[in-house]
């Protein structure tokens, strides 16, 4: 029998791109509920305590809910919310992050996807701390722009429908100016960093992709490292992965003078870039991906492949 996937939460960003990824897979079953059962929480604790694996796509407080539903002991979960990205019993769902990170989401009932903006701001600071590049107690400020499908329904309402309540007709803005965005604690976490990093999100008038940027005063770091040691230990950790990719520092050039966004947009690869000067000991380390792939229903799509022992990238867009 074919292992029984349930997404609760659908019909949302996220829900919907989870399920084009696995509809039309026959080493899966997908289960659903039709639109007037979705609310219902008998049917919806039905799905959860039937299904092999269920992928939350709802909001923090409705995915801590759908959990407490789960009665039976084999059910597993993988929640897409913010709401236990850093509780004690999950395992973080970002398989490339360590050795033996794999292993560990195969093994587990709960696993937590990570955040778009945590996924690539921990896959440039990671590395560079457990590889002695920055030091722990690094300064780190982490400046991103996506696009405006990451903030779900409003936001997309905001930018497409000039009647919508909190429609805008900005180009680009800053916000989570009160230095407290949700992905904050889950980046500090699983950073290695010892103090919490600044961090500056944005959001462009495109629909979806994003860039993270880690900007590097190299002759301030212990030893000061160039721009090809940091490069070196990026790579170095990502040896022989694919879904996570450094690229080459000639490649890089190529982009010195433009680095779009959406680059990688309909896949589910991060893409990381080292910008260096010699000249003045700075460089700017930068992950590239599309947020609504490997920044979220890719990366669960994945989760769900290895938990199941299935072929990691089944149903996954690698160009």
């Amino acid at each position: 029998m074919a292992p029984r996937i349930f997404i609760d939460g659908e019909a949302g960003t996220t829900g919907l791109q989870i399920a084009q990824r696995l509809n039309g897979r026959s080493d899966i079953e997908l289960l659903h509920l039709d639109n007037a059962e979705r609310k219902d929480p008998k049917r919806r604790a039905e799905m959860l305590n039937n299904a092999d694996v269920s992928i939350l796509c709802l909001p923090d407080d409705a995915a801590i809910e759908a959990v407490a539903m789960v009665e039976n002991d084999d059910a597993r979960i993988i929640d897409a919310s913010v709401a236990h990205r850093v509780s004690e019993g999950w395992t973080y769902g970002f398989a490339e992050y360590d050795r033996g990170q794999r292993d560990a989401i195969a093994a587990s009932k709960r696993v937590t996807n990570p955040g778009c903006y945590s996924c690539a701001a921990i896959a440039m600071l990671h590395p560079l701390v457990s590889h002695g590049v920055l030091p722990e107690d690094f300064a780190a400020t982490i400046n991103a722009v996506s696009g405006y499908s990451g903030g779900g329904k409003s936001l997309i309402a905001s930018f497409e429908d000039p009647e919508a309540p909190n429609a805008t007709d900005s180009e680009f803005y800053l916000y989570g100016l009160s230095l407290e965005h949700k992905h904050v604690p889950e980046i500090h976490k699983y950073s290695s960093l010892a103090n919490r990093p600044i961090f500056v999100p944005s959001v462009g008038r495109f629909y979806q992709g994003m860039i993270v940027s880690l900007p590097l005063q190299l002759w301030a770091l212990p030893g000061e490292p160039t721009a090809s040691r940091v490069h070196a230990a990026l790579s170095e950790h990502y040896t022989g992965q694919t879904a996570v990719n450094v690229a080459p520092l000639e490649d890089t050039e190529a982009f010195r003078a433009k680095l779009d966004p959406e680059m990688l947009n309909a896949t589910d690869r991060l893409e990381i870039h080292v910008f260096g000067s010699e000249k003045h000991k700075q460089a700017v380390v930068c992950a590239v991906l599309d947020n609504l792939g490997k920044g979220a229903s890719g990366q669960a799509v994945q989760n769900m492949n290895i938990m199941l022992g299935l072929p990691e990238d089944a149903g996954l867009a690698g160009k």
